[in-house]
């Protein structure tokens, strides 16, 4: 499929202006009675209110040097990756599906699992305003998507949630302590919903490799053993996302590692 560079170009440009709002997302969403949209964007040091060249993409942050303007306060480096991740998302889902509702489709649901990834990373929490109209989302989204069918979107919302709650459920009553958090069983229906049952193998395994990689070099710099805890949120976004860009692959390698056992 052939798409036109300046096409991408332009997918680029949408989508780190929708990186910008998702920052705003992430910061605002987890505070209580905070609005996404009013008052307008600010510092959140000096709270000055920014102006129109303080708030393009990628490009104010190096012009100001990765500092408030105002204040001269360091800015996090998450607000120009957040914006560059989502401007190469937009194209990713344009290359893979072309110019088409499938792709705007994905791209809603790229945007919904950064602000999980960044929300869960700093507050160990997965919103239910974003995963549980994700998995409605999904699943009536599956009607016209080309990526996956109903069938295959309604067993993946029920076995995804339904694993992890058996898992969750299995872990409390051997160790008498919650192992997933609610949001993970969520965000686990949320991706079924949008990418199929078959794809809840590789994201488990995949998030629970890369999860405990993440764990057991968490709990040698925390040094607190097996009460340290690190949000999983993350590695099930990630891994999904993967999943999304590179299905073929993927199934190749399944049927590659199975073949060795069969």
């Amino acid at each position: 499929m052939y798409i036109d560079p300046i096409i991408f170009f332009a997918c680029f440009v949408f989508g780190t202006l929708i990186g910008s709002f998702l920052n705003v997302v992430i910061l605002r969403l987890p505070a209580d009675d905070a609005s996404v949209v009013f008052p307008a964007s600010h510092c959140p040091v000096c709270k000055n209110s920014l102006s129109w060249y303080e708030n393009i993409p990628l490009f104010s942050y190096l012009f100001l040097r990765g500092t408030c303007r105002h204040c001269h306060v360091s800015i996090s480096l998450q607000y120009p990756v957040v914006e560059l991740l989502t401007g190469l998302l937009a194209v990713a889902v344009t290359a893979k599906f072309g110019i088409s509702i499938t792709a705007l489709g994905y791209f809603i649901f790229c945007a919904a699992l950064i602000i999980i990834i960044w929300i869960d990373i700093h507050h160990q929490i997965i919103p239910d305003v974003i995963s549980l109209p994700g998995i409605l989302f999904g699943f009536c989204f599956s009607f016209i998507s080309t990526f996956v069918t109903w069938q295959d979107s309604l067993i993946g919302l029920l076995a995804g949630g339904g694993i992890f709650y058996a898992i969750s459920y299995a872990y409390y009553l051997l160790r008498r302590q919650e192992g997933l958090g609610g949001g993970d069983i969520k965000l686990l229906a949320m991706l079924g919903a949008f990418l199929g049952w078959q794809s809840l193998l590789f994201i488990i395994f995949a998030s629970s490799v890369t999860g405990t990689i993440a764990g057991l070099a968490a709990m040698r710099t925390q040094k607190k053993g097996g009460s340290t805890r690190i949000p999983f949120g993350p590695f099930l976004a990630i891994s999904g996302l993967f999943y999304l860009l590179f299905r073929p692959q993927v199934h190749n390698l399944i049927n590659l590692y199975l073949s060795f056992f069969i």
